[in-house]
């Protein structure tokens, strides 16, 4: 099985998008764990008003485990042992593009390590 095969669709936002907009879609997908109550929420959004997801992240970015479709999935396995990580994107290069055909969460490689599936 590739890496592609065991990808999952991720919701993605780019560094040019409305920090509002990408804090919501991080809460609504559960992505991160909001603690507080709207009123909490609601401040923190007000804070992000006007920042794009470049402006909002800290300076010093950590770049995100890659592979490419065709990587196996002991490969996958090692990178996420390797770099602590949860998540792997599986990207797609063409020329100077890079295409983002999904993410394999450590969820779904657990499945398919010990399920088999």
């Amino acid at each position: 099985m590739s890496a592609l095969e065991l990808a999952e669709t991720y919701p993605y936002v780019s560094t040019d998008d409305d920090a509002c907009d990408a804090a919501r879609l991080l809460v609504e997908r559960r992505l991160v764990t909001a603690e507080g109550d709207d009123r909490d929420l609601d401040e923190a959004l007000e804070r992000l008003t006007g920042l794009t997801v470049a402006e909002w992240l800290p300076r010093h970015r950590v770049r995100p485990p890659t592979v490419g479709p065709d990587a196996s999935v002991t490969h996958v396995a090692a990178l996420v042992a390797r770099t602590h990580t949860p998540l792997v994107a599986v990207v797609e290069r063409d020329g100077d593009r890079i295409n983002l055909m999904g993410a394999v969460t450590a969820a779904r490689l657990m499945e398919r390590i010990v399920g088999g599936s």
